[in-house]
Parts: structure tokens; sequence; C-alpha cells
């Protein structure tokens, strides 16, 4: 699930433009989504296999070119896909759970 999830926050955080891994890292840990390097990336290459994402790479002014990571179109289809599963299992959670908050 934590997968699935962690999927879900590294496309969203691409949909809003194209962006450079250590980014991405340093905006997961601002969410204290707490993730290691040796995480992201193979994640990060599954998803461009998927062609889910796709990259380019760009010059860098702190050293070799860096690879920047955008989402495809079939990427956006897909994370509509998970924003609506998302929404569905929240709300279910919500009913599940809400005798807990009532009776608090």
């Amino acid at each position: 699930m934590r997968k699935g999830l962690l999927e879900f926050c590294i496309l969203s955080i691409i949909s809003e433009g194209e962006i450079y891994p250590g980014d991405i890292i340093k905006k997961l840990k601002a969410a204290e989504l707490i993730v290691k390097e040796g995480t992201i990336y193979p994640l990060l290459s599954r998803l461009k296999n998927a062609e889910l994402l796709a990259y380019s790479w760009k010059e860098s002014t702190q050293g070799p070119p860096r690879k920047y990571y955008q989402i495809t179109s079939q990427g956006k289809e897909f994370l509509h896909g998970l924003i609506s599963t998302w929404e569905e299992l929240q709300h279910a959670v919500n009913q599940s759970t809400k005798n807990l908050t009532n009776n608090e």
C-alpha cells in the first residue's frame, strides 16, 4: 500500500511541472514522507518504463547534466485514475471510522 501511495505522491508532484529527483525528495520530506534516494530512483525508472513519465537531460551549473522528469499524457490519465481511487478509499475509511470520531 505504501508503494502505491508513494507512486501517487510522486506522480502528483511531477504533474506540477518538470522536476529533478532531488527536488522530488525535498518535497516528499517537506510533506513528512520519509523517503530514501534508493527508493525513489527505481520507482522513477519503473514509471518511465511504463510510459507514465519521460525525462530530458539539462545542463547544470553545479556539475554534470541532470535528468529532469515530466509526466506524459498516459501518466496524467493514470494519475486521474489514482485520484478517483484515493477519493473512494478516503470516503470508505471516513465511513468506517465515523463512529470513532462521533464518540469522542
